[in-house]
């Protein structure tokens, strides 16, 4: 079967997908080419569990051929889900993203993940993602993209080096009265919540408290965050447990709405040079009045992680949270 619109792209002299994907806008297409580009936030960093998307966009002259396989190559190799959209996309009047089914489901193995044409197409624009695996945190990584085409040729393009955060990303996390208790400490996750009843049962978790939650009715003090050595003269209705002794370094933030935490389009992103260069000298020991869309940085009694935490919501008795956190030894 021959794709309806292959005709009308090639003779456009570009194929794309949407406005964000690649077009092939040079001369006249007269051999098997191909273009790549970046898809996922451009600025923003590249986090462990993340996607890093591409469109990878192929093309052959109708009578030259059809397109029959692709591949990309990554220098480290992805995490599970590291996949190919075995569809092809194109825009319709309504601005929507439509797909056509143009391959099969994509295979990866090692570092190479690729996909077959199973319609005889001569132009396709295929998204590809890469799940960012541990082993890359803190190194670079590369992309090689190919294509093949019926008639032998091959075409090839190179994307990269991208680096990749030493930070951890945990997201949507709850805090209230049952489950207050927050640790940076677990390895592989930003931020860790524990209950009330898991530190009574068992208390030597308070090693791996940094922060407490505490929910007042008082309005001057409303949300706030303690630490081992908050004063009583701010908590009010509010006891710390006995063995919590982590004194956490924190600093409360406005205007910080970091996309990726906020999920809303604000086009700031905390980085690891933040994280580096952060100065706490004028840190505080407990934080009153935390709203939604306010954020706090904070540095751990032993100096080993620095994180950024995000309020997304923060309605009566409770919050949500999300958090990046950065080693620092």
């Amino acid at each position: 079967m021959k794709l309806k619109y292959c005709s009308a792209l090639l003779l456009g002299l570009a194929f794309c997908s949407c406005e964000d994907d690649p077009k092939l806008l040079h001369d006249a297409i007269t051999d098997l080419s191909n273009d790549c580009i970046k898809r996922s936030l451009p600025v923003a960093p590249n986090i462990v569990n993340n996607d890093i998307e591409f469109a990878y966009a192929m093309a052959i002259p109708k009578k030259m051929g059809t397109l029959t396989y692709a591949e990309a190559v990554a220098s480290i190799a992805g995490m599970e889900n590291t996949r190919f959209d075995p569809n092809s996309y194109y825009t319709n009047n309504g601005g929507q993203d439509i797909p056509v089914r143009v391959a099969s489901d994509s295979k990866t193995e090692g570092t190479t993940t690729s996909v077959e044409f199973t319609v005889d197409t001569c132009a396709a624009t295929l998204r590809y993602y890469y799940v960012i695996p541990e082993e890359a945190k803190g190194k670079d990584v590369k992309f090689t993209f190919s294509v093949k085409a019926s008639n032998g040729q091959t075409a090839q393009y190179k994307l990269g080096p991208y680096k990749i955060s030493k930070m951890d990303m945990t997201k949507g996390l709850k805090v209230n009265a049952e489950n207050c208790f927050i640790s940076f400490q677990n390895e592989g996750e930003a931020m860790h919540i524990y209950s009330v009843e898991e530190v009574e049962n068992n208390p030597s978790l308070l090693e791996k408290i940094d922060l407490m939650y505490h929910y007042s009715t008082y309005n001057d003090i409303s949300h706030a965050i303690y630490t081992a050595s908050s004063p009583e003269e701010y908590m009010i209705d509010a006891s710390l447990p006995a063995g919590f002794v982590n004194d956490t370094k924190l600093k409360k933030i406005y205007g910080m709405q970091d996309r990726q935490l906020a999920d809303l389009k604000y086009n700031k992103y905390v980085d690891d040079l933040d994280f580096e260069t952060l100065n706490l000298t004028k840190s505080s020991t407990y934080l009153l009045g935390m709203k939604e869309e306010s954020a706090f940085w904070a540095e751990t009694n032993d100096g080993k992680y620095r994180a950024f935490v995000y309020v997304n919501k923060a309605p009566k008795g409770e919050m949500t949270i999300s958090a990046k956190r950065y080693p620092m030894k």
